[in-house]
This record gives structure tokens, sequence and C-alpha cells, in this order.
């Protein structure tokens, strides 16, 4: 059978059998196919970059590999999980079940905190210190160095199999030199008094789905994904509590703290702010949809 004849086999039985979500929007029936496709000849790569890489022929034993996976992406396991390969804020990362896969709607907040870095950047004119909490995969950590090289980063995150993936993807992308990762309950790990008052940005992504809602996620995310990435607690919203309170020890005057938030938090948390006495210039960072999906708060005392 010619690539032809199989790409139109499974093009068919991916429309049929395959339901996407809609927090992965990178992931289509031709990005899914053709980057199952090189995973099955060893060439590994995010649905996005297969986009943009030629197929080619497969040997017996490859059609074979091809079959399998197609079949397990249809049991639903995660597409960045058969291929180890998920692109963020157009950095290509090593992917895995030891934390979640990153998500297109955490590049806001991941955009919005290289603005803040290019800001800081043209007037400091030095390197910039930055802390990534809750860091999973290593995935903002990572591609703000990439995009933003003159800066330090501090990573953390309580896992210990995230925080293996994150040193692997520090690794992939030959930052070890300026990628710190450590196992820390959300800031606890530098709570030695070295980096208080030093931090230019601090930015997190928590678990942030109340843990009533954990059995309704669909079971592509609650069976294959691990909990401890987004279960947020009795209201979601555990570990922004518990860093809203820490932060300003390790922000300089004038850095910033940014956090991602669930839909329908954006509201109560941007009020947390606002009447908190260490931080001023609250900003939001909105959706297509209009609806806030992360929060920036500068430290002012």
């Amino acid at each position: 059978m010619k690539n032809e004849e199989l790409w139109e086999t499974y093009s068919k039985r991916l429309k049929a059998d395959l339901n996407f979500l809609p927090d992965k929007p990178e992931e289509t029936i031709e990005s899914t196919l053709r980057s199952l496709w090189l995973a099955a000849t060893g060439r590994p790569a995010s649905a996005q970059k297969a986009l943009t890489l030629p197929l080619p022929e497969l040997t017996t034993g490859q059609r074979k590999a091809l079959d399998e996976l197609v079949g397990q992406r249809i049991a639903g396991v995660p597409l960045a999980h058969l291929t180890k390969r998920q692109q963020f804020m157009g950095v290509e990362l090593l992917s895995g079940p030891e934390a979640l896969v990153p998500r297109k709607e955490t590049e806001l907040l991941g955009f919005a905190a290289l603005e803040r870095l290019q800001e800081m950047g043209s007037q400091e004119k030095r390197t910039l210190w930055v802390m990534d909490v809750c860091t999973g995969a290593g995935n903002l950590a990572v591609a703000l160095r990439v995009l933003y090289p003159n800066i330090q980063v501090f990573a953390a995150d309580l896992s210990p199999q995230a925080v293996r993936l994150a040193t692997e993807n520090v690794k992939f992308n030959q930052l070890e030199s300026s990628v710190d990762v450590r196992i820390s309950d959300v800031l606890d790990a530098f709570d030695s008094g070295s980096l208080y008052n030093k931090i230019d940005l601090l930015i997190c992504n928590p678990p942030y789905i109340s843990s009533a809602k954990v059995p309704e996620m669909p079971d592509e995310i609650s069976g294959y994904e691990p909990g401890l990435a987004f279960d947020g607690g009795p209201f979601g919203i555990k570990i922004l509590s518990k860093l809203t309170r820490d932060a300003p020890k390790y922000l300089r005057i004038g850095g910033w703290l940014g956090f991602e938030v669930g839909l329908g938090q954006g509201p109560a948390m941007k009020k947390r702010l606002t009447g908190h006495k260490q931080f001023d210039d609250i900003q939001t960072v909105l959706d297509n949809a209009g609806q806030i999906r992360a929060l920036f708060a500068k430290r002012i005392a």
C-alpha cells in the first residue's frame, strides 16, 4: 500500500473514531496523522512541527507501528504521549505522562510574560531573574529562556516525575547553565533567603480545576495525565492562595507576579490582588472569548 492509500485509510479512521479536545487546537486529523506517521519511523515531531516535515515511505514494520499508534490514539492516549513531543510558544519539547501536556491556552501567560521581560530588559540592561513554579514539563521556563536569552531561570515542581521531565527539556534545548530545576512545594525549595527581593518575574501555571470537577474531565486528561497537575483543591485556588501570599518575599520592588487561572476564576483573583497591599498595576490577559486567563501584578512594597 502506498503513502496515498495509507493516508486515506487512516484519515478516515481518525475522522470516524477520534474525539479532539478543544484545549489542543493544534491537533487536527492532518497534524495527528503526520505526527504519528513520523513517530512510527523513529523521527518524532510535535503536531505542529509535523506539518512542516515530509512523510517518508513506510516499511512493513513501520506500517505495523503506525497502525498500533493510531489505535492507541483512538483509545484515548494523548498524542504527545505517543510521539514524546509537544510544541509550546514555537519551541519543540519532550512530553510524556510525567507532567501535563503543555496547552495552547498557557501560551497566553507565556507571551504576556515575555512582553514584561522585554520591557524590563530594555530598562535594566542586565540578566533578569525569573522563577517558574508548578513548572510541569518546564515549558514556560524553557520557552522563555529560548525566546529571551538574557535571563536566569529558577524552576520548581512538587512532582519528582515532572522535575525529571523538565530537566530533560532543559538538556534537550541545551540550557543547563541558565535553567535550574528543583523539587519544591511552590516556593519552599528557595526559602533560604538567597533569592529574597531579587526576582524580576515570578510566574506560575498552577493546577486550578476544583476537585469536584475532576471526575467530569475527559478521560484523555483524567485517565492519562497526572492529577497533581490539574487538581487545585476544593475551590481550585489552593496553590494560588499560597503563591500570592509568599511571592512578595522573592520579588524585587517593581518585579512582576504572573499566573494562569481557570475559567471563571479571574474576577475573584483580580479582586484578591487588588486588595493586596504589596501589589499594584493589576493587569489581565484575556482569551478570544474575553475571559480572564492570566493575571499580572507588580510588587510595590
